[in-house]
């Protein structure tokens, strides 16, 4: 493990005004999204899209890094570069989502813990070798009147701790994703609460299994209540009780948190972002994205699986990455909305 390799990378993810591009859907959650838009999930089809997204131009001044699915990182364009290659030739960084994905934990009805762990060494010396440098791993964290179990918190928090040992020791750039979810009737206090226990619970872990702290990235949920809770909170109060909740738990030698959207709109998922870094200029930490939907739903709506839409979905995903660009150094307005 290269440390200061490891710091750079990390560093270089969270560079002032760009976030990363989650395109790290499995080929059971690309299906249901091709199917918003009638289009068939064929591996031409997915790659096509991937393809689509990577070379929009100028999308680097705004995207640092992409996380791809194994299928993708694997994959060539119709010219036959490597997906990879493309992104590089961008400016930006390749990464790889290499968790197996939240399975039931036993003896805990409605709880899950994330599995992958077995053979991952060895894949993550292959996603190296494939052009890789940074990695993700997902825990599911599940809110209602009882849950999080104590023993849920610690199962995920073990089993992130000990994927972001195994990145950094084949010199990937682990990003840590302890997500707590939005499903349910919660209040943003209760989500407060839970967050804060699962990232003291994870930071605990990690340090315990020797991960460089400089050398990962934090992907937090933001405080927002449950989907189904009324009433909602403001966007002021979504950045206050995030902020608040992080200072408590975040460690300032993390470089940066690239939040996840989890379920919000776009719009939403921008402003959060930018009344963060409005609220606090100098946080002990970059604060930026790491937008699947958030930033995908506008071009795959222009696309339509057309050939003739590309040029559109480009420019959607061009001005949605911009806007996102913008929030994660505070400058976000909701009038860019129609630019």
């Amino acid at each position: 493990m290269n440390t200061s390799e490891l710091t750079a990378c990390a560093t270089a993810l969270v560079e002032p005004g760009k976030g990363i591009l989650a395109a790290d859907e499995s080929s059971g959650t690309i299906k249901k999204r091709f199917d918003t838009i009638a289009v068939e999930s064929t591996e031409d089809n997915r790659r096509d899209y991937r393809e689509l997204l990577f070379t929009t131009a100028g999308i680097g001044d705004f995207v640092s890094g992409v996380i791809l699915f194994d299928e993708t990182l694997r994959q060539s364009a119709a010219d036959g570069t490597s997906l990879a290659e493309i992104l590089s030739r961008q400016g930006i960084i390749p990464g790889i989502k290499v968790d197996g994905g939240a399975k039931p934990l036993a003896g805990r009805p409605g709880e899950t813990v994330t599995e992958g762990l077995d053979g991952l060494r060895e894949r993550l010396n292959e996603y190296y070798e494939l052009g890789a440098r940074f990695t993700k791993w997902r825990a599911v964290i599940r809110i209602d009147d009882h849950l999080p179990s104590r023993h849920c918190l610690h199962a995920n928090a073990e089993a992130l701790a000990r994927y972001a040992s195994l990145s950094q020791e084949a010199g990937l750039v682990p990003i840590v994703e302890p997500e707590v979810l939005m499903d349910g009737d919660h209040s943003l206090e209760r989500c407060k609460r839970v967050t804060e226990a699962a990232q003291q619970v994870v930071f605990r872990a990690l340090r315990l299994h020797g991960v460089n702290l400089e050398g990962m990235l934090l992907k937090p949920n933001m405080v927002i209540p449950g989907v189904d809770h009324t009433p909602q909170a403001s966007v002021e109060e979504v950045a206050a009780a995030t902020l608040a909740l992080l200072k408590r738990t975040v460690p300032a030698a993390v470089p940066g948190i690239v939040f996840l959207s989890g379920g919000q709109s776009d719009a939403a998922a921008t402003a959060h972002l930018d009344a963060m870094n409005r609220l606090d200029a100098n946080p002990p930490w970059r604060l930026s994205f790491s937008y699947g939907r958030a930033l995908q739903a506008a071009p795959l709506k222009a696309w339509l699986g057309k050939t003739e839409n590309v040029t559109d979905a480009q420019a959607a995903l061009h001005h949605r990455a911009q806007l996102n660009g913008a929030a994660a150094q505070g400058a976000y307005s909701a009038a860019m909305e129609n630019g």
